[in-house]
């Protein structure tokens, strides 16, 4: 007995057309996972996960660039650094501010028990009482005795002489300021202003290199050169130099007899140039740079020697900034304070000095000057308008060098008219520090050639560099290419 066929079941309805030839259907695999696809807008370089990596040691990042005020730091710093600036100047404010006070002593020789010594009218013993109120350095209370007092006069006049003459510049100076401070602080009731720039002055000519050309210095460094040979070092092995030996062992040995014999004036934390440092920490930190640094020319070539030159260049440029500072003080205080005064706003104040018997050394000139409204006027306007402008023109070479020429002539004509060279002497030094150095050095030049018709008959004139030439070349641009405010 046969099974029944089961009945066909009528094909179900669909949506897909049907196909006539069928494939075989394949296993069923399961979907690949959908990762997200990066915008093509951000995508970087494709990199592919099996290239090889390069074998060499990788890149150096790429350096960071100098912004425009980091570049001029650093010019600045390699500027400050890399040599002592305005030479000339410096030489030359080492001259006028040692010849003026040199002339003033001489000039005062006969009269100077009356102004400094014992027979003044402004005693020892008052001296010493204002002396132990305002703090001031003097070496004159040391001693009552007229030998001391002529001891330190003495001193006062060799120094400057010999600073004048470039000898020994570095211990000369600290002689000359001691001999300046010893004496002005002794009778402060003695000046006529002028001595008031060479007390800053003696102070600040320490810190400076000032003679670097126009000195003895100059001209002994010259002559080691020639010797030396081309491949001279100018900051090499020095020779024995049993001079300067000699000179810095005895003032050593003179600061430690007066520190130990407890003398005025020689504290180590107080009453100083500067507040909590005192005159004694002063004079000793000075003759020990002063021997470290011969000691390190001598036996510590190298590194040493290159920083210790690097933070003497530093300090001589800061003491030269501090002058010019100084400088640009005096004549806008100056000037601004004429303002203030109603005889310098009508016109007239030049008029009341000319005709006062103590400022007339040639009274007819002074008359017939002092009768001239017109000329009264235009110079009382343009002294205020001269010195209120010259801090102002420092940045403009060829205003401030035709300010400087009108400031010049006004002090010889106070030097000429009320009589007061010295005080006029001073203030033109002063002003030296920012003539221009192709002038100081055309004027060195011309001096020198007159210095050789006169007294080597037919010998060659020395270089550029003038009387103890050898100095460093005049430059008068700085690394950027731009003029220097004393060039």
């Amino acid at each position: 007995m046969t099974t029944p066929p089961a009945p066909q079941q009528p094909p179900q309805p669909t949506d897909q057309p049907s196909q006539p030839h069928p494939s075989p259907q394949l296993p069923q695999q399961s979907p690949a996972p959908q990762t997200a696809q990066p915008d093509p807008a951000h995508q970087g370089p494709a990199v592919s996960a099996e290239a090889p990596r390069p074998s060499g040691p990788a890149a150096p990042p790429a350096p960071l660039e100098e912004t425009r005020i980091e570049r001029a730091i650093g010019r600045g710093f390699a500027r400050v650094t890399g040599r002592a600036l305005a030479p000339y100047q410096t030489a030359v404010i080492r001259i006028g501010f040692a010849a003026t006070w040199l002339f003033f002593l001489l000039r005062e020789w006969p009269h100077r028990h009356m102004l400094y010594g014992p027979d003044g009218p402004w005693s020892l013993g008052m001296a010493r009482q204002l002396l132990a109120d305002n703090h001031a350095f003097s070496v004159l209370p040391w001693s009552d005795g007229r030998g001391w007092f002529e001891f330190v006069y003495l001193l006062a006049v060799v120094s400057a002489a010999l600073l004048m003459l470039g000898w020994r510049t570095r211990t000369m100076s600290v002689l000359f300021m001691v001999g300046v401070l010893s004496l002005q602080n002794r009778s402060v009731f003695i000046g006529d202003g002028g001595d008031n720039v060479i007390h800053l002055m003696s102070m600040y000519l320490v810190l400076t290199r000032c003679g670097q050309v126009w000195s003895l210095d100059a001209r002994r460094a010259k002559r080691a050169a020639a010797a030396s040979g081309p491949e001279h070092d100018p900051l090499g092995v020095p020779g024995r130099d049993l001079t300067g030996v000699v000179l810095w062992a005895v003032l050593g040995l003179a600061l430690a007899v007066a520190q130990l014999s407890g003398c005025y004036g020689l504290s180590w934390f107080g009453n100083g140039p500067f507040p909590h440092l005192g005159w004694a920490l002063v004079f000793w930190g000075l003759w020990a740079a002063h021997g470290l640094w011969w000691a390190v020319r001598r036996y510590a070539p190298g590194e040493p020697r290159t920083v210790l030159d690097t933070l003497a260049k530093l300090a001589h440029n800061g003491a030269l900034l501090v002058i010019m500072v100084e400088v640009c003080l005096i004549y806008a205080t100056a000037g601004w304070y004429k303002i203030q005064g109603s005889r310098w706003q009508d016109g007239t104040a030049v008029f009341y000095p000319m005709h006062l018997d103590y400022f007339s050394p040639w009274p007819a000139l002074s008359q017939a000057l002092g009768d001239n409204g017109l000329m009264i006027m235009l110079i009382t306007y343009g002294t205020v308008m001269v010195q209120v402008a010259f801090p102002f023109t420092l940045f403009n070479r060829r205003l401030k060098n035709v300010l400087l020429v009108v400031m010049i002539c006004e002090h010889l004509s106070i030097a000429f008219l009320l009589g007061l060279p010295f005080f006029s002497l001073a203030m033109i030094t002063a002003d030296a520090v920012f003539l221009p150095t192709v002038f100081l050095v055309w004027f060195g030049a011309r001096l020198s050639g007159l210095r050789g018709r006169l007294f080597s008959r037919g010998a060659s004139p020395e270089p550029a560099g003038g009387p103890g030439g050898g100095g460093p070349e005049a430059r008068t641009h700085g690394a950027d290419g731009g003029h220097t405010l004393v060039g």
